[in-house]
């Protein structure tokens, strides 16, 4: 008689792991926030008011479900907030979340004096600049009807060790300045960096504080920044595919050392480049 095998116990079926979305909700000061905008036959609009204008917000998905993808100012004060939905046909509807708040760590840092205590000149050189830059950051790039929004996770534009953080409160040559607006990844000078996502050169310059700079338009008022650059390789209106390289790092502008200092621009809000990455 043959022998026969025992019948085992049918595993547990494993619940599916649900995707990953990008950016990350985190509703903080220089977070994102995730606002659902329901269905809706073509991409509804979301305005949010950013001092006194109101802004675009990004907004992803389909006729099933639409998304605002929020960023959240630095400056943002904890409690309620909201954004404006506009849908064709409909009136105007406010959408409320909750900022929570967040305490970013202080970093004390040494630099050159004449970029701290600045000279007539430079001052009058760093306000044209910042004018520029205020003009770059208002980019806002409709996608063409019926075009979908590319998935929004980037990679890491440059390997290395992430040597200063987003939000921490700067002080340099003990004077309190503005928040880091950035992720900084130390690397040495020359070190290719690639694009983190599709997008189109829209800044290429040499600034006091940043040094050599490109910005990026992603669509829909998704921009990144690279600064302190050592070489360009890109012109305003190159166009760029995701892993393409396009500068490299340099020790230029108001720094410590050789690094890239990355930023993401969401509503002309700088956010968290972390929530845009895998951990």
């Amino acid at each position: 008689m043959g022998l026969h095998a025992k019948p085992q116990p049918a595993s547990p079926a494993k619940p599916p792991v649900a995707p990953a979305v990008w950016p990350q909700a985190l509703q903080v000061p220089g977070g994102v926030a995730r606002l659902s905008l329901g269905p809706a036959a073509a991409r509804p609009r979301a305005l949010v008011r950013q001092g006194d204008v109101d802004v675009p917000v990004l907004v992803v998905g389909d006729v099933v479900e639409w998304t605002a993808i929020v960023g959240i100012p630095l400056a943002a004060a904890p409690g309620d907030a909201f954004i404006t939905a506009l849908a064709d046909g409909g009136s105007p509807r406010p959408l409320h979340y909750t900022v929570a708040p967040k305490r970013y760590k202080e970093q004390h840092l040494q630099v050159s004096p004449r970029t701290v205590d600045l000279s007539p000149e430079d001052q009058a050189r760093y306000e044209r600049e910042r004018d520029h830059q205020a003009r770059v950051m208002a980019t806002f790039t409709e996608l063409p009807a019926g075009q979908a929004q590319p998935s929004l996770r980037m990679r890491v534009p440059v390997p290395g060790r992430r040597s200063s953080s987003f939000g921490l409160r700067r002080v340099f040559n003990g004077q309190p300045r503005n928040p880091h607006s950035g992720m900084d990844i130390a690397a040495p000078t020359g070190t290719p960096i690639v694009a983190p996502l599709a997008g189109r050169v829209i800044d290429v310059g040499d600034y006091f504080f940043n040094g050599g700079t490109v910005w990026l338009d992603h669509g829909q008022g998704l921009l990144s920044m690279y600064c302190h650059l050592s070489r360009m390789d890109v012109r305003v209106g190159d166009v760029l595919q995701a892993g393409d390289a396009f500068c490299q790092v340099g020790a230029t502008g108001r720094v410590t050392g050789p690094h890239l200092h990355w930023g993401v621009m969401l509503n002309r809000s700088m956010v968290d480049p972390a929530l845009f990455i895998p951990a």
